[in-house]
């Protein structure tokens, strides 16, 4: 099998590794033409010396990243941050709504505009009568 480049057949490394093995039972080789790989040919002995060098190190890497990354989350977390995006509704967003819902003439399409909420996020937060809903006890509870 003939590539331009190596991160061309396959999606991930252990993809790529897997192709080749693949290929590899069946009797075909692989040769890379240009980019980083150009010195890889898997039809000779050094070719596959190089491609498995490659692979490993590719392998350790993403160890290495994955390690990282959940040690820095850990790290956050121990500081008291979390991740994600941040709620739509606040506190104040909330006290709003129920001051609004509670009164009968409330246009509930130009609450939620001023708001920057959708209806069901309204809903999901604040009763029709203006009374709290479970999602909303839950902003009113947190600290961010």
């Amino acid at each position: 099998m003939l590539v331009w480049k190596l991160d061309r057949p396959g999606r991930d490394l252990r993809h790529l590794v897997n192709i080749v093995h693949d290929l590899t039972e069946q009797g075909v080789g692989l040769k890379v033409l240009t980019g980083q790989g150009a010195a890889i040919d898997t039809t000779t002995a050094s070719g596959k010396l190089v491609f498995g060098i490659f692979a490993a190190l590719a392998e350790f890497e993403r160890e290495l990243i994955s390690e990282r990354t959940k040690a820095g989350l850990a790290s956050a977390r121990a500081r008291g941050r979390r991740g994600g995006r941040p709620y739509k509704m606040t506190p104040a967003k909330i006290r709003l709504a129920m001051a609004s819902r509670g009164k009968s003439d409330t246009n509930v399409s130009a609450l939620c505009k001023e708001l920057g909420i959708t209806r069901q996020t309204l809903y999901r937060h604040v009763s029709p009568t203006g009374e709290l809903r479970e999602a909303g006890c839950k902003v009113l509870a947190q600290r961010r």
